[in-house]
C-alpha cells in the first residue's frame, strides 16, 4: 500500500464539478380553486406535465459572497422521470476555494406569464444548498442526496436557508417523541452502503447490482407514501385538536386559545411536497482535507504594534521594548562583530489573548450547552457575582471568569437593561456561533438607556447588529435631549463601518439617523452642519483623510436630504456660511494689523458700516449659528469693540428681529432685552476644546435640574465655526481680579454694593447670596471632575446679580501650565464673599458641592461614555491625554479618577472634604496670582 492516506486541497489544480443526476419527488396537484385565483400558475411548466423540462445552475459561495459565476445544464427532455446526468463545471478551482465554501444549486421552471414584468421568464421550481468540504474538513465525493426546497432559490448564505441536509425540527416542550419508522431506518442503512458500493468499497456483481437497485427504489417509494399518508392523518388530528380548543377560547380558555394558534402555525409550516436532487461529486483515489494558504510571515508588524484594534474590547497595549547592546532606535540596527543581532519573528509577540483561555472560552461555549442555557439560572453565590459586575462602570474591564459568567446566564440577564453592555463584552464577535446568539437575543433585550446607547456607539464596538441597536434606542430620545449629546455623536460617526460606493447611506447607521432627525429639527440642522464642517475643514497634521471623506459625505447627504425636504433651510445654512465668512475675514484682517487697539476699533467699525460686506441690515432675517433661535436682522456698527488680546477678539452687538422661547436661562434674556445679542468672534483660537467643556456643563445642569438642584450655572453658548475661528456668547460680568482691585479684595464689598439688603445675610440680598453660593458651588464640583486647569482672577468672572462662572478652558483633564496648582480654585476673593470659613454661608456651600458631587456620580457613566466617544477627537487636551498615556485610561480614565467611583458614596464625600480644605489654604494659588498679575502688566 501507498504510505500516503490523503492529500491536500491545495494539492488540487482542478476546477470544481459536481453531476446533476436526478430529480426525485412527486408534486402535489394544483387544486382548481386555486388555479381560478391564481390564472397565471397555470401556464408554468410543471403544472401542466409532471415531467417538463427543467434546468439546473449551480453557483459556489463562500462567506456569503458568490465565487464566480452560476453555470447551468444544457436542454434536456425527460420521458418518465427528470434525469440529467450531465457534468458542470465551475470557474474556480479547489485548491482556491475556502473552508466555507458552498454550492447552491437552483433548479428552474419555466413560465410564461413573467413575474414583476420582467423579461426573463424563469421561475425557482426549487433550491438547495450543499458545503464542499463535510463537517471534518474533508472534500465531498461521490453521490449526495439533497432536500430540494420548493419555490425557493439556493441560498449561498452563512447560515443557508436552503441546506441540504435538513435540520432537525425542535420538539416543544409537552409535545410526545415520534418513535422512529423501522422502514426509514432501514433506508438509511441501505443507502450509507450504496455509497460503499460506488466508492468500490463492496464488489460489485452486475446482474444483481441492477436487481438490488430496483427493489430499493421501490422501497424508497412506498416509504415516502407512507410518510406522506402519516403526515396527512398528523394534519387533521391537529386540526381537530385546535377546533375543540377554539371551543374552549369561546368559552374564555385563554391557555386554549394560545395553543390553538401555535398549532395551526405548525401545521401550515408543513411541507407537503418532498423533493430530492441527487449529484455526484468526483471521486478521488484518497480523502482530500481542506488546507488553507500559508502566507509568509512579514519581518516587522510596526503598523500593527502602533495602530490599536477598535474591535478588540479592552486590547492590551504592546509591550514596552528595551534595546540592548548593539542595536540602535528606529530602523536602523548595529551589527558588531561582538554583539551580533539575529532578527526572528515571534508569532505569539502580537497574539491578543492567551490561546489555553480562548480553548476554554470554546469548550465553555460550545453549542452544545446552547439549549441548556435557554432556562438556566443563577444560584444565590452567582446572583450576587452578577450583581456586582452590573455595577462595573463602562470602562472596567471583565476578566475572562467574569465574561464566562455573563455569557452563561445571558438569557437571563437579558430582562435587565444594564447588563447589555456587559453581555455585548463578554461576546467573542469573531465567533460565527456566538454573532449569532447574541444577533437574536439583542432585540428582545429590555430597553437600555441612554448612556447604554452611548457606550455601544463607542470604538470598542464594531458590530453592525449592537450599533443599530443602540441607534434604534437613540430614536425613542427627544430633540432636546439629543441635541446634548450631538458633539459626541458626530464624533462616533468615524467609528462607522460604510461601504464608501454606495450611493445612500444604510437606513440603521448612526449618520441616517441624524440627517433624518436634523432634517425635521432647524435647530439640530443647524449645530449638526456647523460640527460636521468644522471636522471637514480640519487638515491638522494628527486629523485622519479618510474621517474627513467620512464627514464631507454625510455633510452631503444633509444637504441632499434637506433640498428634498426643507430647500428654505439649506439656503439659510449657506447665508449663515457667508455671514460667518465675512466675518472671518474681518477678524483676521483686524488680527494681523500692526495698528494700535485704537485704530484697531476705527477700522472693525468702517468695515461692519460697510454696505459691501451687508452686515449693517440682514434681509432677511437669520438665525444665529451661535444661537438658532435668535434671529437677527443686523450689526450695531458703532457699538463693536476689540478686546485687548494678541488675537484681538471682536465685540459684536447684532439686532435681534424677535426670539423664541429660550427656556429659563436668565443670562440670554438679560442680553436680549434691549433687543441685542452681544457676540464675541475670534480667528487663530480652536474653540472646540471650550465648545466640548460647555456642553458637559450644561449637560451637568440639566443632571442637576431633574433632581431639583438649581445651582444657577450659566453655561453660554461657544460654538466652533473652522478648526481655527469660533463665535462666544458675551455675558455682561467682572472678573474677579477687577473686583479684587476696585473694591480692594472684597467681593462681598462688590455684592453689597450692587444688591444692598441690611436684613440680608451679610447685609446682601438673600436672593443674590443664594445665586452666588449656589453658582460657587455649581463651578466648584464642575471643574474638579473635568479637570480644567490655569484658573487665575481673569478666569474667574461675577455678575451683579451674584452669577459666578468661568471661562477660558485652555487646560483641562488635570493639564496645567503653572506648578503645584490646587486641584480645585476656591481662592481668598470667593471665600471672602461667602463670609469665611466659618460662616454659615460657607458651611451651605459645602453642602451644595457634596449634593451636586453626589447626584453627578449618580451619571457618572453617562459623562465617562460622552468623553469615551472623543478620545479620537482633534480636542488639543484629549489628543494629548491619550498620547502621554498610550491609550492606557487616557481622557475617560481621568476623569474617571475624579469620580473616585471605586469607592462608597461617603468615602467620596469625605476626599472631596478634603480637597476642598487644602484648595482654601492653598498657598501656590496666591503665588499663581500675583504671577499672572505681575506678567498680565508687563504685557499691558
Amino acid at each position: 500500500m501507498d504510505t500516503y492516506t490523503f492529500a491536500t486541497s491545495r494539492q488540487i489544480d482542478f476546477p470544481v464539478c459536481l453531476r446533476i443526476n436526478a430529480l426525485e419527488g412527486k408534486q402535489t396537484t394544483v387544486p382548481h380553486s386555486v388555479l381560478l385565483q391564481h390564472p397565471e400558475i397555470r401556464h408554468v411548466g410543471s403544472i401542466q406535465n409532471p415531467v417538463s423540462e427543467l434546468y439546473v445552475t449551480a453557483q459556489l459561495w463562500a462567506e456569503s459572497k458568490p465565487l464566480g459565476v452560476p453555470v447551468q445544464t444544457p436542454h434536456t427532455f425527460f420521458k418518465n422521470n427528470r434525469t440529467w446526468n450531465k457534468w458542470l463545471e465551475l470557474p474556480v478551482p479547489v485548491k482556491d476555494c475556502p473552508i466555507s465554501s458552498q454550492i447552491a444549486i437552483t433548479i428552474w421552471d419555466i413560465s410564461p406569464c413573467p413575474l414583476n414584468g420582467t423579461v426573463d421568464h424563469n421561475v425557482p421550481f426549487g433550491g438547495t444548498t450543499i458545503p464542499l468540504f463535510d463537517e471534518d474538513g474533508a472534500l465531498r465525493r461521490g453521490r449526495q442526496k439533497c432536500k430540494v426546497y420548493r419555490k425557493t432559490v439556493a441560498d449561498g448564505y452563512i447560515p443557508s436557508s436552503t441546506p441540504h441536509l435538513p435540520r432537525p425540527k425542535r420538539r416543544r416542550r409537552n409535545e410526545v417523541p415520534q418513535p422512529p419508522v423501522p422502514e426509514e431506518e432501514e433506508l438509511v442503512r441501505l443507502e450509507l452502503l450504496f455509497k460503499k458500493h460506488e466508492m468500490n468499497e463492496i464488489p460489485q456483481n452486475d446482474w444483481l447490482d441492477q436487481l438490488v437497485f430496483q427493489n430499493v427504489a421501490k422501497k424508497a417509494r412506498g416509504v415516502d407514501e407512507a410518510a406522506r399518508k402519516r403526515s396527512s392523518i398528523h394534519k387533521a388530528a391537529k386540526r381537530k385538536v385546535s377546533r375543540a380548543k377554539s371551543d374552549k377560547v369561546k368559552d374564555g380558555d385563554v391557555n386554549g386559545q394560545h395553543d390553538s394558534q401555535g398549532s395551526n402555525s405548525d401545521a401550515e409550516t408543513e411541507d407537503e411536497e418532498h423533493f430530492t436532487l441527487y449529484i455526484d461529486f468526483p471521486r478521488w483515489d484518497f480523502p482530500v482535507i481542506f488546507e488553507d494558504h500559508e502566507y509568509e510571515a512579514p519581518r516587522l508588524m510596526k503598523e500593527f504594534q502602533n495602530t490599536p484594534s477598535s474591535s478588540a474590547v479592552g486590547a492590551k497595549p504592546p509591550p514596552e521594548v528595551r534595546y540592548g547592546p548593539g542595536i540602535a532606535a528606529g530602523n536602523s540596527v548595529v551589527d558588531e562583530e561582538d554583539f551580533p543581532v539575529v532578527q526572528i519573528f515571534d508569532p505569539e509577540q502580537f497574539q491578543r489573548e492567551n490561546p489555553c483561555e480562548s480553548k476554554h472560552r470554546r469548550l465553555v461555549r460550545s453549542d452544545r450547552t446552547a439549549l441548556y442555557d435557554v432556562d438556566q439560572k443563577p444560584n444565590a453565590k452567582l446572583r450576587d457575582e452578577i450583581n456586582e459586575i452590573l455595577t462595573y462602570g463602562p470602562t472596567q474591564d471583565l476578566t475572562p471568569q467574569e465574561k464566562d459568567v455573563i455569557w452563561t446566564f445571558r438569557r437571563h440577564l437579558s430582562r435587565d437593561k444594564r447588563a447589555l453592555t456587559k453581555v455585548v463584552k463578554a461576546t467573542d464577535w469573531n465567533s460565527p456561533s456566538e454573532a449569532r446568539q447574541m444577533a437574536e437575543l439583542i432585540p428582545k433585550w429590555a430597553k437600555i438607556d441612554v448612556d447604554s446607547a452611548l457606550e455601544l456607539l463607542g470604538p470598542t464596538y464594531d458590530s453592525p447588529v449592537v450599533r443599530a441597536y443602540a441607534v434604534d434606542r437613540l430614536r425613542q430620545a427627544g430633540d432636546a435631549e439629543l441635541l446634548l449629546y450631538l458633539l459626541q455623536l458626530v464624533q462616533a460617526l468615524k467609528f462607522e463601518k460604510y461601504d464608501s460606493k454606495a450611493e445612500s447611506l444604510p437606513s440603521s447607521s448612526l449618520a441616517k439617523f441624524l440627517i433624518d432627525r436634523a432634517s425635521n429639527n432647524f435647530i439640530l440642522g443647524n449645530y449638526l452642519h456647523w460640527y460636521l464642517m468644522v471636522e471637514c475643514d480640519d487638515q491638522g497634521p494628527d486629523t485622519n483623510a479618510a474621517n474627513r471623506k467620512l464627514f464631507a459625505r454625510v455633510e452631503y447627504h444633509f444637504m441632499v436630504e434637506l433640498e428634498k425636504r426643507a430647500p428654505e433651510q439649506r439656503k439659510t445654512l449657506l447665508r449663515q456660511a457667508e455671514m460667518i465668512a465675512i466675518l472671518s475675514r474681518i477678524s483676521k484682517e483686524i488680527r494681523f494689523n500692526r495698528s494700535n487697539r485704537i485704530q484697531k476699533i476705527e477700522m472693525l467699525k468702517k468695515y461692519l458700516a460697510d454696505p459691501k460686506n451687508e452686515l449693517v441690515k440682514i434681509d432677511p432675517p437669520i438665525p444665529l449659528p451661535l444661537d438658532p433661535e435668535v434671529e437677527v436682522s443686523g450689526i450695531y456698527p458703532d457699538e463693536a469693540t476689540v478686546f485687548k488680546s494678541s488675537l484681538s477678539p471682536l465685540l459684536l452687538y447684532f439686532k435681534t428681529a424677535g426670539s423664541a422661547e429660550t427656556g429659563d436661562s436668565s443670562t440670554q434674556s438679560r442680553s436680549q432685552s434691549q433687543g441685542k445679542y452681544p457676540m464675541i468672534f475670534k480667528t487663530g483660537d480652536d474653540l472646540r476644546q471650550d465648545q466640548l467643556v460647555i456642553q458637559i456643563i450644561e449637560l451637568m445642569n440639566n443632571l442637576l435640574l431633574k433632581e431639583n438642584l438649581d445651582l444657577k450655572l450659566t453655561p453660554y453658548r461657544i460654538l466652533a465655526t473652522s478648526p481655527t475661528a469660533g463665535a462666544v456668547q458675551f455675558i455682561p460680568s467682572t472678573a474677579i481680579s477687577v473686583v479684587s482691585a476696585k473694591y480692594k479684595g472684597s467681593v462681598l464689598a462688590y455684592l453689597r454694593a450692587n444688591n444692598p439688603d441690611a436684613s440680608g445675610p451679610l447685609g446682601v440680598r438673600k436672593e443674590t447670596m443664594d445665586t452666588y453660593i449656589r453658582s460657587c458651588a455649581g463651578y466648584c464640583v464642575i471643574m474638579y471632575i473635568l479637570g480644567v486647569g490655569d484658573r487665575h482672577l481673569d478666569n474667574l468672572l461675577l455678575q451683579p446679580s451674584g452669577h459666578f462662572f468661568h471661562i477660558d478652558f485652555g487646560f483641562i483633564l488635570g493639564r496645567d501650565p503653572k506648578p503645584f496648582a490646587p486641584l480645585i480654585r476656591l481662592c481668598k476673593e470667593m471665600v471672602e464673599g461667602l463670609g469665611g470659613t466659618a460662616s454659615p454661608q460657607y458651611a451651605q456651600f459645602k453642602q451644595y458641592c457634596f449634593t451636586a458631587y453626589t447626584t453627578l456620580r449618580k451619571s457618572s457613566s453617562l459623562v465617562l461614555n460622552l468623553f469615551s466617544l472623543m478620545v479620537q477627537s482633534s480636542v488639543q487636551d484629549i489628543r494629548l491625554v491619550e498620547e502621554q498615556t498610550g491609550g492606557i485610561g487616557g481622557a475617560v480614565g481621568k476623569v474617571r479618577e475624579r469620580f473616585h467611583l471605586d469607592v462608597s458614596e461617603e468615602e467620596a464625600v469625605r476626599l472631596l472634604d478634603q480637597v476642598l480644605a487644602d484648595s482654601v489654604n492653598a498657598v501656590f494659588g496666591v503665588v499663581i496670582d500675583r504671577l499672572h498679575e505681575f506678567v498680565q502688566g508687563w504685557r499691558a
